[in-house]
């Protein structure tokens, strides 16, 4: 498996190079560059998620002009940067490093004048990265609530308009903010469909839904009686016209989508590749199942690559670690060990290196990967009834790991046969 497991790693770096952040926003200002400013304006840059430093670096090599210079990211991506200050959040759970974080992009947002011009770098993560709990929440609120979205096997869309409703930062918060100074936004999608509203929680574009539809989906989730009141309480009151955000320019620099066509592009030199689906999403046993059955229809008679895109949803029942990529893989495990022949590898990673709260980007299934498990003297079914992928796939050598990459466009997964 040696050299199945040598390509699959190729072509996951392929998709983490094609979405690099600094060459992405290098070759969009080289195309569209900036506009000049009135007298006296002031270029301010704020870089937020997990590509903030790559992201930051590029921006103060093509605006050197520029007077100020804030970057938040997480801490497995930290570097100091010459020229800007950094600072840093959590992930995935906000803590008070992320309120931290979001005071300071509040106050630097509020510091520009009407000649100014804030530019905003965004990737995924920003969200938990960058917390201002909205006016009658506290901290200890917004996290009781992430945990709960986090376990409640909701998509990423449903998960941020809720977080947006409860933000002073999201859905548009940050705008209000740097009113009445123009703001540019340039956005590396982490979310499938590339709904700008979703990314990093849409700091500089209006919100997905109303304190309404928040409200309502919680409701149907199951997780409304466990919220704390003072949510329950701003979900339940009318909406606020004057809440609603100005205009800002908001620009899409990469994206999943991007990043699976240079995993095709590589996997053509040897293999037959084809894109599956690049909306991966929704459960992850689903998910797990759509992977398998594309690998039963696929050809027995040549190599085949099948590749795959998007961000899948767990719903916690047990209390292991993991993460969505690592559940993916192992749930793979098991269905191939019962229903696929030949020499197969399936590789499913986060392209931000960080799978969970976890080490590992993600995970990596075989024929054997299964046994090996239970070799190691573990029980892989009650390992994973307890979402305890970590745990399995390390027992077996079947972790990811790769550090943090410097970018985000979600996940992406491949599947690679050899013929036989």
């Amino acid at each position: 498996m040696t050299g199945l497991l040598t390509t699959a790693k190729a072509l996951f770096q392929a998709a983490v190079d094609r979405a690099d952040p600094a060459q992405a926003l290098r070759a969009q200002l080289a195309t569209s560059p900036l506009s000049p400013l009135p007298e006296g304006g002031r270029n301010v840059l704020l870089a937020v998620g997990k590509a903030a430093i790559p992201m930051m670096r590029e921006a103060l090599a093509l605006i050197p002009d520029a007077d100020q210079a804030l970057a938040i990211t997480n801490p497995e991506n930290y570097t100091e940067i010459p020229g800007a200050t950094v600072i840093c959040g959590a992930h995935p759970v906000p803590d008070e490093t992320s309120a931290a974080a979001g005071q300071a992009a509040i106050e630097l947002a509020r510091s520009l004048s009407p000649n100014d011009r804030l530019i905003t770098l965004i990737s995924g993560g920003g969200s938990a990265l960058m917390v201002a709990p909205a006016p009658g929440l506290t901290l200890a609120d917004k996290a009781a609530v992430n945990k709960l979205l986090l376990a409640s096997g909701l998509e990423i869309n449903e998960m941020n308009l809720i977080r947006q409703q409860l933000s002073d930062t999201k859905g548009g918060g940050l705008l209000r903010h740097a009113t009445p100074a123009r703001v540019q936004a340039y956005i590396l999608s982490d979310v499938i469909g590339d709904d700008l509203r979703a990314i990093a929680s849409g700091p500089t574009v209006a919100p997905i839904g109303t304190r309404a539809d928040a409200r309502g989906i919680m409701q149907r989730a199951g997780i409304w009686d466990s919220a704390p009141e003072a949510v329950k309480t701003r979900l339940s009151a009318a909406e606020n016209a004057q809440e609603t955000p100005p205009q800002a320019t908001n620009t899409l620099i990469g994206s999943n989508r991007h990043s699976l066509k240079a995993m095709m592009a590589v996997a053509a030199d040897d293999w037959t590749p084809k894109l599956v689906s690049h909306r991966l999403v929704g459960d992850v046993a689903e998910a797990a199942e759509t992977v398998v059955k594309a690998a039963e229809t696929a050809p027995k008679d040549k190599p085949v690559a099948l590749i795959f895109g998007g961000e899948t949803t767990v719903q916690l029942r047990g209390s292991g670690l993991g993460g969505r990529n690592q559940e993916l893989a192992l749930r793979v495990a098991k269905l191939g060990a019962e229903r696929l022949s030949g020499d197969w590898l399936f590789l499913s990673g986060g392209t931000d290196g960080r799978d969970g709260p976890t080490d590992a980007a993600g995970g990596i299934a075989t024929p054997d990967t299964w046994e090996a498990i239970r070799a190691a003297g573990q029980d892989p079914d009650a390992l994973l009834a307890n979402n305890d992928s970590y745990a399995a796939l390390k027992s077996a050598g079947a972790l990811l790991i790769t550090g943090g990459t410097g970018t985000n466009v979600a996940d992406v997964q491949v599947f690679l046969r050899l013929p036989g």
